[in-house]
């Protein structure tokens, strides 16, 4: 699945080219990934845009970027073997030839491979980063998450959990609010479809919010600033809420609030922390093997083919978890 053209506002199917060709031979030094996984990131709507940010944007008539995880299936690597399972920014394609440089090792045993592009992915590692290096909650603090049934917020409340806080989570709809509580432990879950969430974070955080992990900015960002505790850290992850807007992006109005409370307003990239990716995926892996960590994926059967609409379901917010693509023949 290749970009065909700069979206305006969502993506439309003419944005994309769906294109075949013969799958490569692996040179010296290189191996063939075939896909089996793909991870659907609302960081791609980001990746899409012609403009100044982390990464470089995807050109035009380029492979759709996307992280994914795979079985090496031929090599003239010396670090990579047939019938390894690897995890890496393999693309939106059914086959991958890589140098090896990114990649990572995606054991099955330690846990079902979809859960390598969640919890012990990319997803997990910016939950643990982001709010650990970032939010640094301490017990009895309370810490509020939006997007939080999401592949990222999921991770984070529980993490916060486990860290001894009070977690309240933001999500959309009755079943995801419910879910929060009931199956991942949250103390508390606000429904922004239908509650005011200026009103219900008050409720929730009486003393007001420690940590702020944030996935969605745009007006909940603007409420949740409203009821920040002194010395509160607000983490920037995302902001889900602005990626398809044709109007420019919306920034915070109730910004003078960090100022009020010495609070700080701290953007995080996962990036940032590649030397450190082997200490957040054993530690995830062992709050997962205690049973401390449940890990959530939403799974699309579909194909490369698929990609363009389960894309939109980031959007639309019908995932719950982390949502992944399953590849033809993977």
């Amino acid at each position: 699945m290749r970009l065909a053209a700069r979206p305006v506002g969502q993506p439309r199917p003419g944005d994309w080219e769906h294109t075949e060709e013969p799958v490569g031979e692996p040179g010296e030094g290189e191996f063939l990934v075939r896909v089996e996984y793909l991870s659907i990131d609302p960081a791609m709507r980001g990746w899409m845009n012609d403009a100044r940010s982390y990464i470089k944007p995807v050109a035009i008539g380029e492979v759709m970027r996307a992280g994914a995880v795979g079985e090496v299936i031929a090599s003239r690597h010396p670090r990579f073997a047939v019938g390894d399972h690897v995890s890496g920014a393999f693309g939106v394609q059914e086959y991958c030839l890589s140098d090896g440089r990114g990649v990572t090792p995606a054991d099955p045993d330690l846990a079902p491979l979809p859960v390598h592009l969640g919890t012990l992915g990319m997803s997990g590692m910016t939950a643990y980063f982001g709010l650990l290096d970032i939010g640094r909650p301490e017990a009895g603090q309370t810490v509020v998450v939006s997007g939080a049934a999401g592949a990222v917020g999921s991770v984070v409340g529980q993490i916060a959990g486990i860290m001894g806080c009070r977690v309240v989570g933001i999500a959309g709809g009755e079943r995801k609010c419910r879910a929060l509580v009931d199956e991942l432990g949250f103390d508390a879950a606000i429904d922004y479809r239908s509650e005011d969430v200026r009103k219900a974070v008050r409720e929730h955080a009486p003393d007001g919010v420690d940590v702020y992990f944030d996935n969605v900015g745009g007006d909940i960002l603007d409420a949740v600033l409203t009821r920040l505790a002194r010395g509160a850290r607000v983490v920037v992850c995302g902001a889900i809420s602005q990626y398809n807007s044709t109007e420019p992006v919306k920034g915070p109005s109730n910004y003078l609030s960090l100022l009020v409370n010495r609070a700080t307003m701290t953007g995080m990239v996962v990036f940032d922390y590649a030397d450190r990716y082997a200490e957040a995926v054993a530690q995830l892996a062992e709050w997962r093997a205690e049973g401390r960590l449940i890990s959530v994926e939403d799974v699309v059967e579909g194909g490369v083919g698929a990609f363009p609409d389960t894309l939109l379901r980031l959007f639309r917010g019908e995932n719950h978890g982390k949502l992944v693509l399953t590849v033809a023949g993977g």
